[in-house]
């Protein structure tokens, strides 16, 4: 069993409220907008991390990260990126991809609006953990943390905070 902690557009912001919860994840992952890398170096100085780049991020997140994180953890197969769409309306960008060969579990961020919703026709489930940073249109500072045990995805808590 895995115990994920995930999150997106940081934007440049970490603090201790969120680190608290990093100690307690085994895994930590990032649906990109990092912002400054001083967020990823302080989240890998205490757990593993698995991050995709942003549509803010330059050049060093881009070296650091890729744009598509696919994977398999416990028995699911997971896909991270950015910008990624919703079900019916999924990116350009990924669309064809996601038709053709899609996870049992796919993430990203951009909106700031949380979301985890299943697609019955693809067979997936999708999330957007929305935004934890400060800067951006969102009122409410939201990441997700859930298990992942032997294909089963359970558990799932929002963790949310007033924006500073």
């Amino acid at each position: 069993m895995k115990k994920i902690l995930l999150l997106s557009d940081t934007h440049s912001y970490i603090d201790d409220t969120i680190l608290k919860h990093v100690k307690n994840a085994d895994e930590v992952w990032h649906a990109g907008d990092i912002g400054d890398l001083s967020v990823t170096d302080q989240i890998q100085k205490l757990k593993p991390l698995r991050a995709v780049w942003g549509n803010i991020d330059g050049d060093k997140a881009r070296v650091e990260f890729p744009e598509h994180n696919r994977f398999t953890i416990e028995g699911i197969d997971v896909w991270i990126t950015h910008i990624g769409g919703y079900p019916g309306r999924y990116n350009i960008r990924v669309r064809d991809a996601i038709k053709a060969n899609p996870p049992q579990l796919f993430i990203c961020g951009h909106s700031h609006i949380l979301k985890v919703m299943s697609d019955k026709k693809l067979g997936l489930l999708h999330i957007n953990p929305g935004a934890i940073g400060i800067h951006g249109f969102h009122k409410v500072r939201t990441m997700l943390r859930f298990t992942i045990d032997n294909g089963k995805i359970d558990n799932l808590e929002v963790i949310q905070y007033d924006r500073k």
